[in-house]
């Protein structure tokens, strides 16, 4: 019987893929002043969060946004732009995996610790155009709302739990996730570590949960606990994280039967 509903945030909850676009960009321009990328004046002059409607016009965001399901952290944004830099798009989890082992690991660190500076700048600049780069996907706070009586709810991310935090309040969900119930980064290095804590702190079997990502690698790491694991079907996945769930074992659920698929025999 399901008794823990844990979703991943980015990508699940949150439609945040124009946002770590904007930050990717501003981290990249501070640590590549010589690139040769250009972009609207208003996506890199911060900290003022750009109006989303400019973002798509960007002529790296397709691209970018198609890499994304092969990275896992902040400084997968930095190995993205790296390879558009370098006039590449990296078509699979092979090609990323070995593009990346060619990037300077102590840059990628330095990456990741900026970025997190430029998004803190940018959130705290001005938080109502910061959040208008990060709406929730259409319905699911409501159904959190809904059903938040009848199971355990957490989230397991990579996202930093204080912007995670204060997201789910301007969502109007932010009661529904006590503390404790966000793990981030610093609660385990990986959605697996995660799972351990949340199995040790509430006493629940892993055949008890049920995890949501958008990452199919994510997915895999969890589902070896023994954890029920599905793919969000919306947002920024393509055929090919579909056909990798697929392949996996993992339920594909879709934004209109979310409820129906999650709690169908509960």
């Amino acid at each position: 019987m399901l008794k823990l509903l844990a979703l991943d945030f980015d990508g699940v909850i949150s439609d945040s893929a124009p946002e770590s676009f904007v930050v990717a960009l501003r981290t990249w321009a501070e640590m590549r002043p010589d690139s040769q990328q250009r972009h609207a004046a208003s996506l890199l002059s911060g900290p003022v969060a750009p109006d989303p409607a400019e973002i798509p016009r960007d002529p790296l965001y397709r691209d970018f946004i198609a890499m994304m399901p092969l990275g896992n952290r902040a400084e997968d944004y930095g190995v993205e732009l790296a390879a558009l830099e370098d006039g590449r798009v990296l078509a699979d989890q092979g090609a990323y995996d070995a593009f990346k082992a060619g990037v300077d690991p102590v840059w990628l660190r330095a990456f990741h610790k900026r970025f997190y500076r430029v998004r803190t700048a940018m959130s705290e600049a001005d938080r109502s155009a910061w959040n208008r780069l990060m709406r929730a996907y259409p319905g699911i706070p409501q159904l959190l709302r809904r059903r938040a009586g009848d199971l355990l709810l957490a989230i397991a991310t990579s996202k930093d739990r204080g912007s995670v935090a204060k997201l789910l309040a301007s969502y109007g969900i932010g009661d529904l996730y006590p503390p404790g119930s966000i793990l981030d980064k610093e609660a385990g290095a990986n959605k697996h570590a995660h799972f351990e804590r949340l199995h040790g702190e509430t006493g629940l079997s892993y055949r008890e949960m049920l995890f949501i990502d958008d990452k199919v690698n994510h997915l895999d790491s969890v589902a070896a606990l023994g954890v029920r694991c599905g793919l969000a079907g919306w947002g920024y996945n393509g055929e090919r994280e579909r056909r990798l769930a697929r392949d996996a074992g993992h339920t594909i659920f879709e934004l209109g039967d979310l409820e129906q698929q999650i709690f169908a025999g509960v």
